[in-house]
């Protein structure tokens, strides 16, 4: 097969053939590319929100609670949402409540629980911002039609799942 436009993890690909190993260099390929992409993209969107004074972390926080639709969270279903441990929302939401972007209220009925909302700042910001990410993440994806966006995400989300049964049943 003759390659066209080479890049470096074809080379790396071919480094690894020439040690003849029984591996499927295309999963090599793949992984590869998607840990390029993911640094490629988290540098770009950290950039981003960096112009505001945010980190990707905290940025997320703020668009989940905008997203929800409900006018407050608990800890837990921010974190259950994002896929984080305990902690680490804790130093985010400690971060964004120092920054005055959003607010934790212990709830009426139960004192033990906590819910965290935008404030009036934090509201401002994240409609400042979310369209610049979006915009941002349409422009890197610019290259595809929208018939390979469909075709790739599909093919990431199926990858996704398996990997997530996998690990499932692993543990």
């Amino acid at each position: 097969m003759k390659k066209t436009h080479l890049d470096d993890i074809d080379l790396i690909e071919d480094q690894w053939q020439q040690l003849d190993l029984d591996t499927d260099y295309a999963a090599l390929q793949v992984v590869a590319r998607i840990l390029r992409l993911n640094k490629t993209l988290d540098e770009a969107l950290s950039s981003l929100h960096a112009k505001v004074n945010l980190k990707h972390g905290e940025f997320d926080v703020l668009a989940a609670l905008k997203r929800s639709g409900e006018a407050a969270l608990t800890p837990s279903q921010l974190y259950q949402s994002m896929l984080l441990s305990s902690g680490a929302m804790t130093s985010r939401l400690d971060r964004l409540e120092k920054k005055q972007l959003i607010e934790r209220q212990h709830c009426t009925e139960d004192r033990r629980s906590i819910k965290v909302s935008l404030t009036n700042t934090g509201q401002q910001l994240i409609d400042e911002v979310y369209p610049e990410h979006f915009h941002l993440i349409e422009k890197l994806l610019n290259p595809l039609s929208n018939a390979e966006k469909m075709q790739l995400q599909t093919l990431l989300k199926n990858l996704m799942m398996n990997l997530d049964t996998t690990m499932v049943d692993n543990t």
